[in-house]
């Protein structure tokens, strides 16, 4: 594993409708295991749909943010710029 969060897989899903099972994991470089892992656990939480689709022969499993998970990825970009902003800004200090 690369230390990644379990916030991470939707970071790639987010300009899209449906990504393939395939292409997240090659995208976030996590295993089969890994990735089926975090997306059951998203799915749980209710920030992640998935199904099954058949491609010829094969069933290949798709996923998507649901609107709670993007309010949740919103939410995390908004606090991750506020952080940026903060560390961008002078500190205030005592005034000399």
């Amino acid at each position: 594993m690369t230390g990644r969060s379990s916030a991470e897989p939707s970071a790639p899903k987010a300009a899209v409708d449906w990504a393939e099972f395939a292409f997240l994991k090659d995208r976030i470089q996590l295993s089969d295991s890994a990735l089926s892992k975090q997306l059951t656990t998203l799915e749980e939480a209710g920030y992640v749909a998935t199904e099954r689709r058949l491609s010829g022969s094969r069933h290949k499993r798709y996923a998507h943010l649901t609107d709670a998970g993007r309010q949740a990825f919103d939410g995390h970009i908004a606090a991750l710029r506020a952080i940026l902003a903060d560390a961008a800004s002078p500190a205030e200090g005592p005034q000399v």
